[in-house]
């Protein structure tokens, strides 16, 4: 079975960024091979419309074949925030945490970011699986991408 990765609009647009792009591109290099699917939100799609062209129209180059779509739904509104109310991470942070809080409800088995602030954060990844322990959802597994390509040995 596929691993399925969670993706937030860091992902996107790490393939652009200079610090990022080689990790980035290797995580897309394996969605090519058919080794992973990427999970992708309405969400992803709302912060794509501000994004720089070339980062917007990135993910239209792949067959909807690659992609699981998830839609942002009151269930994970009320995840996030109770992320928020739990002081995981601040309000202004209330984007973030609906990615968390989809990928969690959609049981991914990782959520790829490069928002080391709010997101790849071990101090917030521990408080997002306190909150989602304490009420009933699995532990969530957050890495950059950086964690989920192969190097050569």
């Amino acid at each position: 079975m596929k691993q399925r990765i969670y993706i937030d609009t860091s992902i996107v647009g790490g393939y652009f960024d200079q610090e990022f792009k080689e990790a980035t591109i290797k995580l897309f290099d394996r969605l090519d091979n058919f080794e992973i699917v990427f999970v992708v939100s309405d969400l992803l799609d709302l912060e794509l419309i501000n994004a720089p062209q070339k980062v917007r129209e990135h993910l239209l180059k792949y067959s909807s074949e690659k992609f699981e779509r998830v839609e942002l739904t009151e269930e994970a509104i009320k995840l996030a925030d109770t992320y928020i109310h739990e002081k995981v991470v601040g309000k202004t942070s209330v984007e973030d945490c609906r990615h968390i809080a989809l990928a969690t409800i959609h049981k991914v088995d990782v959520l790829a970011s490069w928002n080391f602030k709010h997101i790849v954060n071990l101090e917030r990844i521990k408080g997002y699986n306190s909150v989602n322990l304490r009420l009933g959802y699995s532990m969530i597994e957050i890495r950059s991408p950086k964690d989920l390509v192969n190097y050569d040995i």
